[in-house]
């Protein structure tokens, strides 16, 4: 496990992905590596994204997160900004994979939630507590949908 602070500016995506997971307690780690692995599998040549959870400020704003895809977000004063489609974060209490880019805000809940297993599932975030008490197969299917639903 990796101890101390980690200067996460100065190494390259993958080498932050990989830090970042190495830094979690097991058995997150092994549960995040597991995620990492089958989200690259449902998009295997995806840009890859990390953010360290701070705002230009370096302030905390947000737990780290692992980004995977592409799409432009415009906001309603016309601006846009590139932003990742799939991302993955573990927090206190478990893990969260974020379905961004969705436009029907119950369509995650509706369509995956029941069939999901022990998970709560908002209008672009599914959260629980380990991989265990989840159904894999119905959480790939909404990163697939997320990805393609975009596409």
């Amino acid at each position: 496990m990796i101890t101390g602070k980690i200067n996460w500016r100065n190494m390259n995506v993958q080498e932050l992905i990989k830090n970042y997971i190495a830094s979690q307690p097991e058995p997150k780690r092994s549960e995040m590596q597991d995620l990492h692995l089958l989200t690259l599998r449902v998009l295997p040549k995806c840009k890859l994204w990390f953010l360290d959870g701070k705002n230009g400020e370096n302030k905390t704003v947000s737990n780290p997160n692992i980004g995977y895809g592409l799409q432009t977000i415009k906001y309603a004063n016309g601006e846009t900004r590139e932003f990742y489609k799939i991302g993955i974060s573990a927090n206190k209490t478990g893990i969260s994979v974020y379905i961004l880019g969705i436009k029907d805000k119950n369509y995650l809940a509706q369509t995956f939630g029941k069939k999901l297993g022990k998970a709560s599932v908002t209008g672009y975030c599914i959260k629980f507590k380990s991989l265990k008490d989840i159904n894999i197969d119905i959480l790939e299917a909404a990163i697939r949908y997320g990805f393609e639903a975009q596409n």
